[in-house]
């Protein structure tokens, strides 16, 4: 229990819950995030979509809806889901800034909209943003227009600071932590894996490829998130070695990857971290992956074989290469650079030292009083 425990109100996404099975890497890390806060004694409120559940004593904070009027609903160049986020987000950032201005020390933004950076310095209180995708223009605009010193930056990778490094300053890297409790290490099996969301930029299709030139086996979970990109692309490659188990919830996607052979992770676009690389070191199961983003700072020599990107014959020879490495080596990997425990340390690091940085002014100027 922290002998210090802080009010905490995270923000997450207003469109997804955070709740399992999880649409997405983002809810998946706020979900843990919030329980393993709440677990060291923190009060946490969360802001997310209808429906998110952390399973613990959270408070969740509402998500404002507005229905528009048919005048409005006419205007073709605005999309109702724009105006929605907007809505929900400039409503929870204004309520922090009043009703709920005395409820929090401090907020933890881990949403990909620009409300909360452009109104971060109208609140009471610092405000934590973690840095999950490349800038975003609307983000980089947010960023520009606020304060100097009104934001405090921590980047899931090295990557993803370098990626920030034109638009924030004093930036952190905090890399993204997962319970190896929940994910436990597993024996391996005769069938290679590929889990995440369905969508063109994951890279599924390759993955396809890559195990069907090594001749293995290949079991494929995840929320189909692009439907075009499923029924037009992959289910078109599905056969009785290559089967979409589905969108699984935590347990069953950890008995997946325990028991898989090697994980595939085929992005064709930068990751800024990568969790599902995280999940299945856990598990004992070495990764066969392309070297993008932040992947490289994760999978060493001991825990995986990495290959150029898009390079789909040797991903196929890094397959049984990967097989090859000891899985308690792996797991070994897991536990020294991807725990909870050390993200959950530094987050409450950076909280402390954002707190004192806007107290210690004040103290200084009290002493000569």
């Amino acid at each position: 229990m922290n002998e210090n425990p802080l009010r905490i109100a995270v923000l997450a996404s207003s469109s997804f819950p955070v709740a399992q099975p999880f649409a997405g890497g983002l809810e998946a890390h706020v979900y843990n995030l919030v329980r393993a806060l709440i677990e060291r004694g923190h009060q946490v409120s969360l802001f997310a979509a209808d429906g998110s559940s952390v399973d613990l004593d959270a408070t969740l904070l509402p998500v404002r809806t507005l229905d528009l009027t048919p005048i409005s609903l006419a205007d073709i160049a605005i999309a109702p889901t724009a105006v929605r986020e907007h809505h929900a987000y400039l409503a929870v950032m204004l309520e922090l800034a009043g009703t709920l201005a005395e409820s929090f020390d401090i907020v933890h933004n881990h949403s990909l909209h620009y409300m909360p950076l452009a109104m971060s310095s109208t609140l009471p209180v610092p405000m934590v943003t973690t840095l999950h995708t490349p800038p975003l223009p609307f983000l980089e605009s947010a960023v520009a227009l606020a304060p100097a010193g009104a934001n405090t930056f921590a980047a899931v990778s090295e990557f993803a600071a370098s990626q920030w490094a034109d638009v924030t300053t004093g930036t952190v890297v905090i890399r993204n932590g997962i319970s190896l409790h929940d994910w436990p290490f597993g024996s391996g099996g005769d069938y290679v894996v590929w889990s995440g969301r369905l969508v063109p930029e994951k890279g599924l299709h390759l993955a396809i490829a890559a195990a069907k030139l090594a001749g293995r086996s290949l079991r494929i979970a995840g929320p189909i998130s692009n439907l075009e990109y499923f029924h037009g692309v992959i289910e078109p490659l599905l056969d009785d070695r290559v089967r979409y188990v589905g969108h699984l919830d935590q347990p069953a996607l950890a008995a997946l990857v325990g028991g898989a052979e090697v994980a595939l992770v085929s992005p064709v676009w930068s990751e800024p971290y990568g969790l599902v690389v995280a999940e299945a070191l856990a598990c004992g199961t070495p990764v066969a992956a392309f070297a993008r983003g932040g992947i490289p700072e994760i999978v060493d020599a001991s825990s995986g074989v990495l290959v150029p990107a898009d390079d789909v014959q040797g991903l196929a020879a890094a397959i049984p290469q990967a097989a090859r490495l000891r899985r308690s080596d792996v797991r070994a990997r897991a536990e020294a650079v991807c725990s909870m425990d050390r993200m959950v340390d530094e987050y409450e690091a950076l909280y402390r030292s954002t707190l004192d940085a806007v107290t210690h002014p004040m103290r200084e100027r009290l002493a000569f009083v």
